[in-house]
């Protein structure tokens, strides 16, 4: 199938080899019986082969809907899912699930999510710092605190719990674009993390301006996860967000996100992306 026929949000897409792996919701496609995610496959990120399952709920996991935004990482040989999950009485997480293959069958790791329990966290991804030391960057969601917040955390070297307290990096409302998603509650959504060429940390993440949803960008101004985090001009303002950053086989750096924001009409869209003037920005 073409690009445009998938009906997709959160795109994440991952180069092995000669194929690129694009990781959604198994809801994305229509209703579903059983909640899942899914992989499509392709060769020239225009033709897509699937969708494929890659993951099924074992008997006895803790979650039963809104299993959101999964993403894949290699990391130390294997293949790492981060996803948001919930069930009726548990706060919305983060669940960090394992594979020896891009194409899964992915299972939980351990038997708790990674974000703390008594908050509602979504879209957690995965850094690692120069020397190695993974962490986890996700939301604090704004239906449990009204001005989402977007958070870090050290996790173990296994990645099967945290290994630090969580660190509050900014607000949704600080940007002067963002303006309130209902009433007075602002949101953040979708962190994910660039090195640039000059060694800068960068932040690309979203939330809502006047337009619609928006690819925001942020700068921490000491180089470390912990920041702290100055925001910059926005890469995207005209409803499309929740990106990441990928290479694509030309060795381009290319922004996958998805646009429209809603109407069961969101696309997978990709742009180049490029450094200039300490930020990022996408044709």
């Amino acid at each position: 199938m073409q690009l445009s026929e998938i009906r997709i949000r959160d795109p994440f897409v991952l180069l092995q080899g000669d194929t690129y792996y694009m990781y959604a919701s198994a809801a994305n496609a229509g209703p579903v019986e059983k909640e899942g995610f899914n992989v499509y496959t392709s060769g020239d990120l225009e033709n897509w082969e699937g969708p494929f399952r890659v993951f099924d709920p074992p008997a006895g996991f803790w979650a039963d809907r809104d299993f959101w935004a999964p993403e894949v990482h290699k990391y130390n040989g294997r293949y790492y899912m981060f996803a948001s999950f919930k069930a009726e009485g548990v706060h919305r997480a983060t669940q960090i699930l394992g594979a020896d293959s891009p194409m899964g069958p992915f299972s939980p790791i351990s038997d708790r999510p990674a974000t703390p329990a008594d908050w509602d966290c979504l879209d957690g991804t995965l850094y690692v710092d120069p020397d190695g030391q993974p962490y986890i960057f996700y939301c604090h969601e704004w239906m449990q605190i009204t001005d989402g917040t977007m958070v870090c955390q050290k996790l173990r070297e296994d990645l099967t719990g945290p290994a630090g307290d969580p660190v509050t990096l900014f607000k949704a409302s600080d940007p002067d674009w963002s303006i309130p998603y209902e009433r007075d509650c602002y949101v953040t959504d979708a962190p994910f993390l660039y090195r640039m060429q000059d060694g800068k940390l960068l932040m690309i993440w979203s939330s809502y301006g006047k337009d619609g949803y928006v690819q925001a960008q942020a700068e921490s101004l000491t180089g470390q996860p912990e920041g702290p985090w100055r925001q910059l001009p926005p890469i995207f303002t005209k409803d499309g967000g929740h990106g990441m950053i990928f290479t694509d086989k030309a060795g381009a750096r290319r922004l996958a996100l998805h646009q429209p924001n809603g109407g069961y009409l969101e696309r997978a869209k990709f742009f180049y992306l490029y450094e200039e003037d300490g930020r990022l920005k996408a044709e």
